[in-house]
């Protein structure tokens, strides 16, 4: 027994000295708490800076299907003008292109602002129409919608201003060499419609 009792200060030490777990051993709050504060929010479905950027007409990623599909953008495109060697045709083009298209995202993504102003409102008002919700989710869905289309289909305008080769280079110098979809070094259908690489 005299050893057994020896053991149990120690025990006590170590069980003392041990820091404290969660009731739920995860780590985590109890409560799920993760919305706390936005209640502050003007539009409680969108951050300052998500409302900034639909107002901006800003990428926000929508168009990475394209851009990781050697799809390039006319942003970056023009930023990287001297080593793709871009000819002031495509400058000009690229230019132009990318002031149509802002014009046309931030259209669209103030539509999306201000539908989901409205849709807050609903809720704020208290007891909102299942049918008047659903419309307006509706609404918000096809505004985002085409604030993504806007982003998407201007890289394609980009590509067919573009070489192929000069699509490899931007594909390089993007850091997208990794495994990529085209699978033939010339990233698929990417840029083959315009060899020339010159606005039409």
């Amino acid at each position: 027994m005299k050893p057994i009792a020896r053991l149990i200060p120690a025990a006590l030490v170590l069980a003392f000295s041990l820091p404290a777990l969660p009731n739920n051993q995860s780590g985590t709050p109890p409560h799920d708490q993760r919305y706390a504060g936005q209640q502050q929010r003007a539009i409680k479905a969108l951050s300052s800076d998500e409302v900034r950027a639909y107002l901006d007409g800003a990428g926000a990623g929508f168009a990475r299907a394209a851009e990781l599909n050697r799809h390039p953008g006319p942003m970056h495109a023009l930023e990287l003008a001297a080593p793709l060697q871009l000819t002031p045709e495509q400058r000009d083009a690229l230019t132009q292109l990318m002031a149509r298209h802002k014009a046309e995202a931030r259209a669209f993504g103030a539509d999306v602002v201000r539908l989901e102003q409205e849709l807050d409102t609903l809720f704020a008002a208290g007891n909102p129409a299942r049918e008047a919700v659903e419309v307006k989710a509706a609404q918000i869905g096809a505004a985002q919608a085409r604030f993504r289309a806007s982003h998407l289909t201007t890289h394609i305008e980009t590509t067919r201003l573009l070489t192929a080769d000069q699509i490899a280079r931007y594909v390089h110098l993007r850091g997208y060499t990794g495994a990529t979809s085209g699978g033939d070094g010339h990233g698929g259908n990417a840029g083959h419609g315009n060899h020339g690489g010159h606005a039409h």
